[in-house]
């Protein structure tokens, strides 16, 4: 069913979107401003179950694209993502019925809600990655037939740009990022243009209504001095991340993050409160793999989200601090991503990561 976003849902929806990021996807706080002040200005947006869409609509999902460490200096002034698509519109001579996220997370959940607002377009209630991931190709689109190009790119001077590499959607992230990286390491991008039916059959659905469950069911519980991580058990354990599991709880005892190529890179070290067993993630904008004292317990494409300790409150890769105390859980991701076509092109091996993909409700 499509419903309307309001102002009210923003707080929530950005936070659960960050914890379904996996620690990438963007600021949720700067998410959250840059869709309040488009709705202030131009109203509330239609969010609209991907079943009512018209197979024949065509529908162009926007995005931010680049190293999330490089958001916190240079903020958006919210027009880049609507001259991206107007960029793919013209190359493609068509305009869009709807746009839609790439992908989940705090600034990425949001962008669309943000073009949605300034040009009264629904926004598809999916996306292409049911979590965040850092490359354009590591999409559930590009897995099941749907091509990147033409991609749309805009800057925050003003500047657009078409790449079209055709089928090869790694290609295009290659290309894209050296864009971006001369950009100055941030931009908008209009890119999987699709008809209604592809989305239907492509994308992982109701992320946003997802999200704002989520989002809610953490807030809730810290109102009723309940427990925050099993609000968020029970909200996910009828939806398609139907299984959490508490992998650590510790403190943050370092961090090495560095922002490389256009994306921000690193790990972060965490220790019991006991002292006695440590745990290490690694990560590329999003967490990829969490052991513990050496042993795999969460590994992408599940998500690994670590939480305030106290609040829930989700921690994203570049605002990992020394001396956080965190809890990390681990979920599992939908069918759809954990297919072998998946796991070929968003899995361990994807990332050279020397594992195999186990589900996090069967790791040791």
């Amino acid at each position: 069913m499509s419903w309307t976003l309001t102002e009210d849902h923003l707080e929530d929806l950005a936070r659960g979107a960050a914890v379904l990021g996996t620690g990438g996807g963007g600021d949720p706080y700067v998410g959250r401003l840059l869709v309040r002040e488009a709705m202030r200005e131009h109203g509330p947006v239609t969010v609209l179950d991907p079943e009512d869409l018209d197979d024949d609509a065509l529908v162009i999902p926007t995005a931010q694209m680049g190293a999330p460490t490089v958001v916190h200096e240079k903020l958006p002034n919210g027009a880049e993502p609507e001259l991206a698509l107007r960029a793919l519109e013209n190359r493609l001579g068509a305009k869009a019925d709807a746009t839609m996220p790439i992908e989940c997370g705090g600034i990425n959940s949001m962008i669309p809600l943000v073009v949605g607002a300034r040009l009264g377009l629904p926004v598809v209630d999916a996306d292409g990655m049911g979590r965040a991931f850092p490359e354009l190709q590591m999409e559930t689109f590009g897995v099941y037939g749907v091509s990147g190009s033409p991609m749309g790119i805009a800057g925050e001077r003003g500047e657009t740009t078409v790449i079209d590499t055709g089928a090869d959607n790694r290609r295009m992230e290659w290309l894209a990022r050296g864009i971006t990286i001369r950009l100055g390491g941030v931009a908008h991008i209009a890119e999987y243009s699709m008809s209604g039916a592809d989305v239907k059959r492509t994308a992982v659905p109701r992320t946003l209504s997802l999200a704002l469950s989520v989002g809610r069911a953490i807030r809730l519980a810290r109102e009723e001095n309940a427990d925050p991580i099993a609000a968020l058990a029970t909200a996910l354990s009828d939806t398609l991340y139907s299984h959490l599991r508490v992998l650590f709880r510790g403190k943050v005892s370092d961090v090495e993050r560095r922002t490389e190529e256009g994306f921000a890179r690193g790990r972060a070290a965490v220790v019991s409160f006991e002292g006695d067993r440590k745990l290490e993630i690694l990560f590329q904008n999003e967490n990829l793999v969490a052991l513990v004292d050496g042993d795999v317990r969460c590994l992408v494409p599940d998500l690994i989200c670590v939480l305030e300790a106290e609040s829930a409150e989700p921690i994203t890769t570049e605002t990992l601090r020394y001396g956080q105390r965190v809890t990390v859980v681990g979920i599992s991701t939908p069918p759809l991503m954990r297919t072998p076509e998946a796991l070929a092109t968003f899995g361990p091996a994807a990332f050279g990561l020397p594992h195999d993909f186990v589900p996090v409700e069967v790791a040791s």
